[in-house]
């Protein structure tokens, strides 16, 4: 098993998505097998499980939970370390309103999305529904805004970084179709770049609509090779 997916059992063993609707924490996987899913190769993605034998084709609809949000293991401890001036300290309302905002951009982003890509956004299950349990872990923001006074200008070459993690299951029965992780940094800027709670946004809505973009190009992929192969070996190409 890579280090990667060390990180991401990691993360979700610790307890940061166990408020999802659907439970996210599973057994620590193995390199071939994650619950009956398959590891898969991806150009786009970090990690891609899928379960042998699925047919995506029926699904046109997609009922989307709540992204759960967990920033990086002591983010804000770091953040404040770096901070003599105790007005620019981040607080825990501070993290509370990025999270708020990631959680909300996030779900504003994928429905976007989805809708362009020609999927029906529902909120109850049908034999047509694909229901899609997101996370966003290790969510890390360089340069937190936190709006004191007079504050100093902050430049950085990105806005942050975050992990994404989703499980893919059939909306009436619940089953365990698909597993995806990736984690990405914001734009990187060649010089440095002034930040604050606009750009931030921005940024990280930017790097949304990219994992968005993928999860819809992908379901579409999926649904045109339907039925996932019986036989699926570890690292097999399929996109």
């Amino acid at each position: 098993m890579t280090l990667f997916h060390r990180s991401i059992v990691a993360g979700l063993a610790a307890g940061l998505l166990l408020a999802s609707p659907v439970a996210l924490v599973a057994d620590e996987p193995s390199p071939s097998n994650w619950d009956g899913l398959v590891q898969v190769k991806s150009k786009k993605l970090d990690a891609v499980f899928l379960l042998p034998g699925e047919d995506f084709r029926a699904y046109t609809k997609v009922m989307i939970d709540p992204a759960q949000v967990a920033f990086k293991k002591n983010w804000m401890r770091d953040i404040n370390n770096s901070r003599r001036d105790l007005s620019r300290k981040v607080t825990q309302e501070d993290a509370d309103e990025i999270m708020a905002a990631a959680r909300t951009n996030f779900a504003d982003v994928f429905a976007e999305e989805f809708l362009k890509g020609g999927y029906k956004i529902v909120q109850s299950p049908g034999p047509d529904v694909l229901r899609l349990s997101p996370g966003i872990i290790n969510l890390y923001v360089t340069a937190p805004d936190t709006m004191s006074p007079g504050r100093s200008r902050t430049f950085t070459v990105e806005s942050g970084s975050a992990t994404l993690f989703i499980e893919v299951r059939d909306s009436t029965t619940g089953a365990l179709m698909a597993r995806v992780a990736d984690s990405r940094t914001t734009r990187e800027s060649p010089t440095l770049t002034y930040s604050n709670s606009v750009t931030n946004l921005a940024d990280f809505r930017d790097l949304f609509k990219q994992w968005a973009k993928i999860c819809v190009t992908g379901i579409d992929n999926l649904k045109e090779l339907s039925p996932v192969p019986a036989q699926l070996t570890v690292g097999q190409k399929l996109d």
